[in-house]
């Protein structure tokens, strides 16, 4: 018998992320950019909270290319305990989104029932009025733990 799974993806702010990181020991938070992303813009970082970051491409680099096995990768991870709810990030907040939905679509119909939140703003943000990122919003802006490589 299956779940009746809320199929819709929700949104938190990079904050709404960061506090329920540290209270909910059952939910995670998974990075969807590129590799070439995380080895030279970083990672947010959850060594203050006790957890990883689950990094698993949604566009495959170099080529840019869907990742067709980012689903089953990503549960894969989990084992036999799935998390109480995933936080999807990438650079902006559109990739993410993306990947939440289609996870979900992958669970519908188990008994899986986990909530998936698309991270508004992202990891380097919005762009300002000189196309840059990385001053407006986003992870690193509001000063929440983060690496580089």
């Amino acid at each position: 018998m299956s779940n009746a799974l809320n199929s819709t993806v929700l949104e938190a702010t990079p904050q709404e992320t960061w506090e329920a990181l540290k209270s909910d020991a059952d939910s995670v938070l998974v990075d969807v950019r590129t590799i070439a992303e995380w080895d030279y813009v970083g990672l947010p970082t959850l060594e203050s909270v006790g957890k990883e970051v689950l990094a698993v491409e949604w566009m495959e680099f170099p080529e840019m290319t869907r990742n067709l096995q980012f689903a089953e990768e990503l549960l894969a991870q989990f084992g036999d305990k799935d998390p109480s709810a995933i936080y999807f990030i990438c650079r902006s907040g559109v990739r993410s989104r993306s990947a939440a939905i289609c996870l979900l679509a992958e669970i519908a119909g188990s008994d899986r029932n986990i909530k998936c939140y698309n991270v508004l703003e992202g990891f380097e943000g919005d762009h300002d009025e000189h196309k840059h990122r990385g001053t407006t919003n986003g992870w690193k802006v509001h000063g929440l733990p983060w690496r580089q490589p």
